[in-house]
């Protein structure tokens, strides 16, 4: 019954075709112009001819996209391609942009994946911090170590800096213990210098942070206190993001032998977390340089990089216009409000 319908309704296009056109007929048959173009094409559609893509004009040369990946698989092959960028332009060399050496990787299936996302929790109450300076707020934590026993555990204590990303203190010892943390908190106040009323120091809600003992210790230094909401550890991003650098690194232990080979460890890591590492969050520039201001100087450096750059090759760099270094650091916030009024009004009375 369908081919009969078909046939009844191709003869009526047919014929109508001459008198209302292909359009006005079809509709008038009750069929869709392209169903009925579908049913009667003769032959199927010419295969257009393959092109090759030019390359654009400002594209890098083979030579000039092998050396790039060379550079970033053998000097930068632990280090993503942010860093190995950055470095370079400190040392005064620009071979391409960052997105440029992805899509050399990714032509030759050498990106990685991304690390895991963090928790989220319900909203409580909400801590939140401002530091415009080197200083003004530390952020503090303990991370378990494992050590070459069943049940064997070190404990990493570890201060940073919220404005600059420095890691101003940190112990490995054998156990948590508040008495331990009231020694480290001392022993760093006094080695940077901390005048009474100037600093906040935020800790999770751990016992060793809620102790007496830390407690009275804040007092007696003119130390205010900040605490995360419980089972919060985005409260505390910072100190925890360092932390999954540490145990990230490709040198780290599984299991440490010892404890002096934890410390030992630890030593060589927060010398390179605070001298070596390009930090994303601070312009890609080392913690150090950033806490001892230095990071403004090493901008304008990184800039007159991109200048020369452009103007030997300034068909690179058409589209996007002059390129920048990133901005320097400004104010670091734990949890900064959505209200824009309220975060201007903290920010301003930080500085005053």
């Amino acid at each position: 019954m369908n081919q009969f319908l078909q046939l009844a309704q191709d003869e009526a296009i047919k014929h109508l075709t001459p008198l209302l056109g292909r359009r006005k007929a079809c509709q008038a048959a009750g069929v869709s112009q392209a169903t009925w173009y579908r049913s009667n094409r003769q032959s199927p559609a010419p295969v257009r001819p393959a092109r090759a893509r030019k390359p654009h004009p400002a594209a890098l040369s083979h030579a000039e996209r092998e050396r790039v990946r060379a550079v970033l698989n053998e000097r930068f092959a632990d280090a993503a391609p942010a860093t190995a960028y950055f470095a370079l332009l400190d040392e005064g060399t620009y071979l391409a942009s960052v997105s440029t050496m992805y899509r050399i990787l990714r032509e030759h299936g050498e990106v990685g994946r991304d690390r895991r996302r963090q928790a989220t929790h319900p909203p409580r109450t909400v801590p939140e911090l401002v530091a415009d300076a080197p200083n003004r707020v530390w952020a503090w934590d303990i991370t378990k170590l494992r050590g070459p026993g069943k049940g064997v555990w070190y404990s990493l204590y570890t201060i940073i800096d919220l404005f600059s990303r420095y890691i101003v203190g940190w112990m490995v010892a054998s156990r948590e213990s508040a008495d331990l943390a009231k020694m480290l908190i001392a022993q760093t106040a006094r080695k940077h210098g901390i005048d009474p009323g100037t600093l906040t120091l935020h800790a999770d809600r751990g016992s060793s942070m809620t102790s007496k003992t830390v407690a009275e210790l804040l007092i007696d230094l003119g130390v205010a206190k900040s605490h995360s909401r419980p089972k919060t550890s985005n409260d505390n991003p910072h100190v925890e993001a360092s932390f999954k650098t540490l145990k990230y690194c490709p040198a780290f232990p599984a299991i440490f032998g010892s404890i002096e080979h934890a410390r030992v460890f630890c030593q060589g890591f927060y010398a390179w977390y605070n001298h070596e590492h390009y930090h994303s969050g601070i312009g890609y520039h080392h913690p150090v340089d950033v806490h001892y201001g230095r990071a403004a100087a090493i901008r304008d450096q990184r800039a007159a990089v991109l200048t020369a750059a452009q103007n030997t090759h300034p068909e690179r760099f058409a589209s996007g216009g002059t390129p920048i270094p990133p901005h320097l650091p400004g104010p670091a916030w734990i949890n900064k409000p959505t209200n824009t009024a309220k975060a201007v009004t903290t920010e301003n009375s930080t500085q005053n």
